[in-house]
C-alpha cells in the first residue's frame, strides 16, 4: 500500500504515525509545502477528553505531548472594570511549533518519509492519496466533495506575548467606535496566544483596514495594556482575517480522502480545531484497520462516524462564532450575568454542569438573581411585570389558541373567546385570528386540510396558505380590530393576567408582517395600530406572540423580525412570545431541541425587551440556563401533563408531579 499525505500539520503527521503503526509494510509519504520549522499561529488547546484519545492511539506521542503542557482550570473574564473567574474547565495548551516537532520526530521514528518544500500543483499518484492541507485545501480543490465555504463571525487576528497568563481570559474595552475582545491562554513557561477579535464595522470605523500589520500589532498592544501588564505583542504573519466555515457533501473520492481543516473548520472561540483533525486521524486509521484496508468500505465507516460529531461541533461553533459578532448587545447585562450568558454561550455548558464544575459561581449566579445570600435557581426566582407577579419563570400557563369570533378559528374545535373560561392562575391568553390558515380539518386529521364545508377566510392579500388551500378574501380591518378589542375586555373581565396577540405561524396578524403574504409597503401599519387600541384598555402585561423569522429565502430575516419585535416594544408591547416559520407552508425549518433560545436572546438583548421561549425545552435545567444567562425572562417547558398536574409551592421550590406528592 502507497499512501500519499498533502499537508504535515498535525492531521496529516498524526495519521501518519498511526497508520505506520498499523502495518509497518505499508510506503507514507506526508509532502508539505512549508519548511519544517514554520509554524502560523503560537499555541493549541487541547481538552481532557481529546487527551484520552491521543493516549489510547499513541501512548508514546501522548507522554511526549503532556510532558511540555501548561495547564489551567480557570476562565478569567475582564469586563465593565471587573474580573470574574470560573474554575472546573480543565485545559491544557502547547506551542504549535513544539507540537509539530513531537509529531516530525515520531514519524521519523516509525519510518515516515518527510518531504518539505514541496510544492504540490496536481494530486499524487498513490493508492491512497489523504488531503490534510488545511482550508485552502488543494486536494480539495482538484475534486468534487461538494465544498461550501463561508465566512463567519468578527474580523480576528492572532498575536503571540512574552505576558503569561494564568487562566484562559476573555478580556472586554470599550472604543469610540465599538467593542474589542481579546482571547488569551498561555501555551508554556515563557509565551501565550492573544487573539484580538471585533465586528467588521468596528474595524474599519477604528482604521485597521488601512493600517499595515505593524501598526495594527501597535494598535492593540495599546488598547490591551493592562491585560498585557507592559509585555509585547508578537506577530506571525498576524493579519486581520475573516474566519471560513468549511463544510463538505462528501469527505471522500475515489481513493481520494479529506481530513482536518480541508473538510470541516469550527470556529477558533471554541478551541477545537486541532482536537477535530486529530480526532480525524484516529477515526480514519481505525476504519482501515477495521475494513483491512478495503478504501471504499473504510471512507464510509469514517464519514459515518466523524460526520455527525462534526455537524454538532460546527453548530456549537457557528453559535460562538455569532455571539461574538454580536458581543456589544449584551453590555447592558450586569458582569456575573454577562459572564454566565459567555460561558454557556454555544450549549456545551449548562447551569448544573458548571454547577458541578464550579458551584460557588453558580451560588453567585442564583445570589444574585434571587436577591438573597442563599437562592434557588434563576428559574424559580420570581417575576414581575407591569403589576403582575409570577412566583417562579417556567409557571405561566398558556392557553392555546383562542379565536377573537368564529370565522376566526382554526378549526370547528377552536375555542372562541365568548365562551372561554381560564382553567387556572397565571393564564397566558392567546388570542388570535387564523385568517388564511382558518376552516381548516381538526389537526389530529392532518395539519391545514380544509374543510368540506368551511367558512369564508380572509388575509391581507389573496394568497393562499397551501397549494390547496382557500383563496382569502380582503380582512376587514376596523371588524377585526372590534373583535380584538371586544376580546381583551373579556379577557380583562376574567381576570387573565398576561393578553398576548397571535402574530405568529402566518396566521391574519403574522401575515401582514411578511413580505411572503402581504404586498404593502407599510406591512406593520396594521398590527401596530391594533396593538396600539388594545394597550389603551388593557393594564396588565400585553404580549405579541411573533415568528422572528419565515425560515424562506424571501421572507423576513432575524434582523427584520428583530426590527419588528423593537417596532412592538416602542407601540406597548411588554413581552415578546418568541416563534419561528410557518408564515407560508413551504418554509425551511430548522427545528430541533432548543431552537428558539437564539432567537429569543437576540431578540430580548438586541431590541431590549423581555421575551418569552419554548421550542423542545424539557428540563429545569434548561430554563436555569436561559433565564440565568439572559436569553428570555420566562420559558415554556414540554414536559407531560401528569408531570405539572399538581404543583406543590414553597417558599423556594417548586416540586412537578409524582416527586411533588
Amino acid at each position: 500500500m502507497n499512501i500519499e499525505i498533502v499537508g504535515a500539520g498535525p492531521a496529516g503527521l498524526y495519521l501518519a504515525i498511526l497508520l505506520k503503526k498499523l502495518d509497518r509494510g505499508v510506503d507514507v509519504r506526508v509532502l508539505e509545502r512549508n519548511a519544517p520549522d514554520a509554524t502560523f499561529g503560537f499555541g493549541v488547546v487541547f481538552s481532557e477528553e481529546t487527551l484520552g484519545a491521543l493516549r489510547d492511539a499513541d501512548p508514546e506521542t501522548h507522554l511526549e505531548i503532556t510532558d511540555t503542557f501548561a495547564r489551567w482550570d480557570r476562565i478569567d473574564i475582564r469586563y465593565r472594570g471587573r474580573e470574574l473567574s470560573s474554575r472546573g474547565h480543565s485545559f491544557s495548551a502547547i506551542a504549535r511549533g513544539r507540537l509539530l516537532e513531537i509529531l516530525q520526530q515520531r514519524c521519523r521514528e516509525l519510518g515516515v518519509t518527510l518531504e518539505f518544500g514541496v510544492e504540490v500543483e496536481e494530486l499524487p499518484e498513490a493508492d491512497l492519496v489523504v488531503g490534510a492541507d488545511g482550508a485552502n485545501s488543494l486536494v480539495r480543490r482538484h475534486r468534487d466533495f461538494g465544498t461550501k465555504v463561508r465566512t463567519e463571525g468578527s474580523k480576528y487576528v492572532w498575536f503571540g506575548t512574552d505576558h503569561v497568563f494564568d487562566a484562559f481570559t476573555f478580556a472586554f474595552r470599550e472604543t469610540e467606535h465599538g467593542l474589542f475582545n481579546a482571547h488569551a491562554y498561555p501555551y508554556d513557561e515563557r509565551m501565550s496566544t492573544f487573539i484580538v477579535e471585533c465586528p467588521e464595522t468596528v474595524w474599519r470605523a477604528s482604521g485597521l483596514d488601512e493600517m499595515d500589520e505593524q501598526e495594527s500589532l501597535t494598535f492593540c498592544e495599546q488598547l490591551f495594556a493592562n491585560e498585557l501588564r507592559g509585555r509585547e505583542l508578537f506577530s506571525n504573519r498576524s493579519l486581520w482575517l475573516d474566519f471560513p466555515k468549511i463544510t463538505n457533501q462528501t469527505w471522500h473520492d475515489g481513493n481520494v480522502v479529506l481530513l482536518g481543516d480541508a473538510v470541516h473548520t469550527a470556529h477558533f472561540s471554541i478551541g477545537s480545531g486541532t482536537k477535530l483533525a486529530m480526532d480525524d486521524s484516529i477515526a480514519l486509521a481505525a476504519a482501515l484497520a477495521r475494513r483491512r484496508w478495503d478504501l471504499s468500505a473504510a471512507f464510509v465507516d469514517y464519514e459515518l462516524d466523524r460526520a455527525p460529531y462534526v455537524e454538532r461541533t460546527q453548530e456549537a461553533a457557528s453559535e460562538s462564532a455569532a455571539y461574538f459578532g454580536r458581543i456589544a448587545s449584551y453590555s447592558h447585562l450586569e458582569p456575573i450575568q454577562f459572564s454566565f450568558n459567555l460561558l454557556t454561550r454555544s450549549g456545551r455548558i449548562t447551569h448544573a454542569t458548571l454547577g458541578v464544575r464550579d458551584p460557588q459561581f453558580t451560588r453567585a449566579l442564583d445570589a444574585w438573581f434571587g436577591g438573597r445570600p442563599v437562592s434557588p435557581p434563576p428559574a424559580f426566582a420570581p417575576f414581575a411585570l407591569r403589576g403582575v407577579e409570577l412566583p417562579n419563570r417556567f409557571g405561566l400557563v398558556p392557553s392555546g389558541f383562542v379565536a377573537v369570533s368564529e370565522e376566526g378559528r382554526v378549526t370547528p374545535e377552536t375555542p372562541v373567546i365568548e365562551t372561554w373560561e381560564p382553567s387556572g392562575e397565571h393564564v397566558l391568553l392567546q388570542l388570535g385570528h387564523a385568517g388564511r390558515r382558518g376552516a381548516t380539518r381538526p389537526r389530529e386529521a392532518g395539519i391545514d386540510l380544509l374543510l368540506a364545508d368551511g367558512w369564508p377566510v380572509v388575509a391581507p392579500a389573496p394568497k393562499a396558505y397551501g397549494p390547496f388551500g382557500a383563496v382569502p378574501g380582503r380582512s376587514d380591518e376596523k371588524e377585526v380590530r372590534e373583535q380584538f378589542l371586544a376580546a381583551a375586555r373579556r379577557a380583562a373581565a376574567l381576570g387573565v393576567d398576561v393578553l398576548e396577540l397571535d402574530m405568529a405561524h402566518g396566521y391574519l396578524l403574522g401575515s401582514y408582517l411578511s413580505p411572503l403574504t402581504n404586498d404593502e409597503d407599510d406591512r406593520l401599519r396594521f398590527p401596530l395600530s391594533l396593538l396600539e387600541a388594545v394597550r389603551q384598555l388593557w393594564p396588565r402585561v400585553l404580549a405579541v406572540r411573533l415568528s422572528v423569522t419565515d425560515w424562506h429565502p424571501r421572507g423576513n430575516t432575524v434582523d427584520d423580525g428583530i426590527a419588528i419585535a423593537r417596532a412592538l416594544a416602542e407601540h406597548g408591547c411588554d413581552l415578546i412570545h418568541v416563534e419561528a416559520g410557518q408564515t407560508v407552508h413551504d418554509d425551511r425549518p430548522e427545528y430541533r431541541r432548543g431552537f428558539l433560545t437564539a432567537l429569543s436572546d437576540r431578540v430580548r438583548n438586541e431590541a431590549r425587551i423581555p421575551t418569552i421561549v419554548g421550542g423542545y425545552l424539557t428540563t429545569l435545567d434548561e430554563a436555569n440556563t436561559i433565564v440565568g444567562a439572559g436569553r428570555a425572562d420566562l420559558v415554556l417547558l414540554d414536559v407531560p401533563e401528569t408531570q405539572i398536574e399538581r404543583p406543590i409551592r414553597s417558599s423556594n421550590t417548586v416540586l412537578l408531579g409524582e416527586v411533588g406528592a
